[in-house]
């Protein structure tokens, strides 16, 4: 814990006197009082119970007056809380193997439904986008607030022809970061050319950072299949991890596969687990199996909880006036419950 306004703390100095003056008020009412003949019999009558009561509203006073004195400082801690610059990217497998029926009702609709209960549960500080990949990679939407905007573009979704994971984790890096220029046969680089610069050749080469270091920005990639066309996984990964982003993957379908029919022939499909767990681990992320959509719908949930945090500084001074108000509330209550008096 820290305090902003640090020079405040000088009025702690004075909480000392407090139950200092409490011990002069009492042995003033005591010296003042009626003197009785039979003090003992006196005593008696109060009980212990009752010298003990006299003094619990006076303590829970005096701690009330210290969370006030403190409050005035300003008290700060490091808390977990929503993060107001979150990006969640959702690349989604639209491949034709999404049409396979292993996964009731088939896998491209509990795909959808689990993806919308997904971006309807973030906060509206989350920037949600949606990727789409089979035989390439497309942004269906840039991040936003708009929630809605993401639902309707995950409707529109449908399955089509091929699989290209690697393509799907560079479209996402293109949506998180605008300036980012995806070719093969040059070097990548991030930063925008400066206003009126012709060439690019001169711009500084990108620096990595240490993957899974970017705390705003991930990727949640689904895929039900392996890939067969596009940029290769394992390098688009690398891509995404010299930038700091976790791509965490997330693998579709039933252990045995499913079959689907292409224009009159069947193909099963299954799963390239061991990519994706490499994926997961070159970017410091993880890796999930889902087999049905009740398995997605529970991974999203747990990821939701994970992503739309972080740890700041914050400031914790209504947490203490909220303290001060609670026990002065209690002082009184006390007081008047047992002596029919304020403290």
């Amino acid at each position: 814990m820290a305090f902003l306004t640090p020079e405040y703390l000088w009025i702690l100095v004075l909480a000392p006197l407090l139950p200092m003056l409490y011990v002069y008020i009492l042995g003033r009412r005591k010296r003042s009082a009626v003197r009785f003949t039979n003090v003992a019999l006196v005593k008696e009558a109060l009980g212990s119970k009752t010298a003990y009561r006299r003094h619990v509203p006076p303590a829970v006073l005096f701690l009330a007056l210290i969370a006030m004195m403190a409050a005035m400082a300003r008290p700060s801690a490091y808390l977990v809380l929503p993060s107001e610059r979150t990006t969640i990217i959702l690349a989604m497998d639209v491949s034709g193997s999404m049409r396979a029926r292993d996964v009731a009702p088939s896998r491209m609709t509990a795909a959808k439904t689990a993806a919308k209960d997904f971006v309807d549960e973030q906060p509206r500080n989350a920037r949600v986008g949606l990727v789409a990949f089979s035989t390439s990679a497309m942004v269906m939407q840039d991040p936003t607030l708009v929630h809605a905007d993401i639902m309707t573009a995950i409707d529109g979704l449908y399955p089509q022809r091929f699989t290209a994971v690697g393509s799907g984790i560079v479209a996402s890096l293109q949506a998180i970061f605008p300036d980012f220029v995806f070719d093969p046969g040059r070097e990548f680089r991030l930063e925008a050319a400066p206003l009126g610069e012709a060439k690019t050749e001169d711009r500084p080469a990108f620096q990595p950072v240490p993957p899974g270091s970017n705390p705003s920005a991930i990727i949640i990639l689904l895929t039900d299949g392996r890939t067969n066309v596009g940029v290769e996984p394992l390098e688009a990964a690398r891509m995404a991890a010299d930038r700091g982003v976790r791509v965490y993957t997330i693998g579709f379908g039933t252990v045995n596969g499913g079959d689907v029919d292409f224009g009159g022939g069947f193909m099963r499909t299954q799963l390239d687990e061991d990519t994706l767990k490499a994926i997961a681990e070159m970017t410091k992320a993880k890796y999930f199996l889902a087999t049905s959509e009740e398995d997605l719908k529970e991974i999203y949930g747990s990821m939701s909880a994970q992503f739309v945090s972080e740890r700041a500084r914050t400031e914790i001074t209504g947490l203490f006036g909220g303290l001060a108000f609670v026990l002065l509330l209690m002082a009184g209550g006390l007081s008047l419950l047992w002596s029919n008096r304020l403290a």
